[in-house]
């Protein structure tokens, strides 16, 4: 595997919106109610304007796009704000490979947040396996935390 997880350009766009889509969709399969997932998750406008403004991230598997993201830094801390895996690359190690790599971009950072639905089982899953810690929930949301020990 020749692995690289990068700044996505506008012209990723459309091809990590049709990712995007098809990744939250198959959320059905893991306790969603009906397809569906982020704001902005299906919309090319949006994700160009992520990409625009630097959010926008891509992983990249011998050149195929398999995945994205979009994270926030702020100040010293990294919000990422979604991960997304094409479900036909599902269990393969790409969403763990994209979270360690979104951990090792930023070493100043103290801080990485997320969250993700309390249905979504899945995710709730991956997020502890890698070491994120539950701050708080709502009804809808799990918010995680996870202190960057080279960020301190």
């Amino acid at each position: 595997m020749s692995l690289q997880f990068v700044k996505a350009g506008t012209s990723d766009a459309l091809t990590l919106t049709g990712i995007s889509k098809r990744s939250f969709d198959s959320d059905v399969l893991t306790g969603g109610s009906q397809p569906g997932g982020p704001p902005g998750y299906l919309s090319v406008s949006f994700h160009t304007k992520m990409a625009r403004q630097g959010h926008l991230y891509k992983l990249t598997d011998e050149r195929l796009i398999v995945g994205g993201a979009i994270l926030f830094l702020k100040h010293d801390g990294l919000n990422i704000g979604r991960i997304f895996v094409a479900p036909e690359h599902f269990r393969k190690g790409y969403g763990i490979f994209m979270m360690q790599e979104a951990e090792n971009m930023f070493p100043e950072v103290k801080e990485f947040t997320l969250d993700t639905p309390v249905w979504n089982v899945r995710t709730n899953a991956f997020y502890s396996r890698l070491g994120y810690r539950e701050i708080k929930r709502d009804k809808e949301f799990v918010f995680y935390s996870k202190c960057n020990e080279r960020g301190r």
